[in-house]
């Protein structure tokens, strides 16, 4: 399983804009074989700032979305003005409690 977690910086007045430019491919990447969760997100503490996460089955499936993302137009809206993202392997889970 792989986790990928991060952040978008964007002008705070430009941050709604942003997500709801995203809308159409977040809704079509939970679609897409392998997707666990994917989700972007406004930080409800810094306005500049969007949470990325995504959780997929194996590398397998974040590749084929990784090819599918290079192939398409950009989704549109603002541009972030930086990014930090991470992706994490993970070899286990378990339930929390």
């Amino acid at each position: 399983m792989l986790i990928v977690a991060g952040t978008f910086t964007v002008a705070p007045e430009e941050r709604d804009e942003f997500l709801a430019a995203k809308l159409g491919s977040i809704t079509a990447t939970r679609q897409e074989a392998g997707c666990l969760a994917y989700a972007m997100t406004a930080d409800p503490v810094e306005d500049d700032k969007v949470l990325l996460f995504e959780r997929w089955a194996d590398q397998t499936s974040f590749d084929a979305h990784m090819a599918g993302v290079a192939s398409r137009p950009p989704s549109g809206g603002p541009t972030p003005t930086g990014m930090s993202i991470e992706v994490y392997d993970i070899s286990g889970t378990r339930q929390f409690g």
